[in-house]
């Protein structure tokens, strides 16, 4: 048998690491989006900066901070799963371990192994460390890489932050005049890179994406700026 290559040997890293990218463009696309429809929305009812601001601020803190702590709960109770799953598997080894190997040899075989190599391997593997090959093999855990929500909380937040702070500024910074074309076409723009980085980090065509990506977002914008724009001349 070869050795396995650099990548092979460093594959579930790359997956871990191409996951969080995806996450992270996927956090700050939703703060462009959101964020846009906000400001938008408000700049339909009124041009005043401190108004934008004010509001701009808001979506981006209430924003980032839901997703901070979604993503905290959802991942909290993925590790406490993995961890549940881990207990019982570490019991189930510890009470029946000949049933354990056997489960083990069964599931090899299942993978294209024959049945003499596959009880050879989960006999070694289980010398080795008999809990960690169960969690890989049948659970499809990794006990030394168990999701942390912190680490899951921040991330959302700063991309979500990263996303909302384009179109907040492109709305306050401009002049009266130029505040909604900018901010437009500031935010389509950023729509068509996180689709384009998106599809590419999912391995996926471009196109689709960043079409769907820039049609989300002008209809998102669309609908609040008319919606704000009826609301400012109702309330004159």
């Amino acid at each position: 048998m070869t050795e396995p290559t650099h990548d092979e040997a460093h594959g579930g890293a790359l997956g871990s690491r191409l996951n969080w990218l995806r996450a992270a463009v996927l956090g700050a696309n939703d703060g462009i989006v959101s964020t846009a429809g906000l400001v938008v929305g408000v700049a339909g009812a009124t041009q005043e900066r401190a108004a934008l601001l004010t509001a701009g601020l808001a979506g981006l803190l209430a924003g980032s901070l839901s997703m901070a702590a979604g993503e905290y709960v959802s991942v909290s109770t993925q590790r406490d799963s993995e961890k549940a799953a881990l207990a019982a598997e570490k019991r189930e080894l510890k009470e029946e371990p000949e049933a354990e190997l056997a489960e083990l040899t069964g599931m090899l075989q299942a993978r294209g192994l024959s049945r003499e190599v596959a009880r050879e391997a989960a006999e070694q593997l289980t010398e080795r460390d008999a809990l960690k090959a169960h969690a890989r093999v049948e659970l499809g855990i990794d006990p030394d890489a168990l999701a942390n929500p912190w680490h899951a909380a921040w991330a959302s937040f700063a991309a979500f932050t990263v996303g909302a702070l384009l179109p907040l500024l492109a709305i306050v910074l401009p002049p009266a005049h130029w505040r909604l074309p900018v901010t437009v076409v500031s935010v389509l723009a950023a729509l068509v890179l996180t689709g384009w980085a998106g599809a590419r980090l999912g391995a996926a065509a471009p196109g689709r994406a960043v079409l769907r990506n820039v049609v989300g977002g002008a209809v998102a914008m669309a609908v609040t700026y008319a919606v704000g724009t009826l609301l400012g001349v109702a309330g004159e």
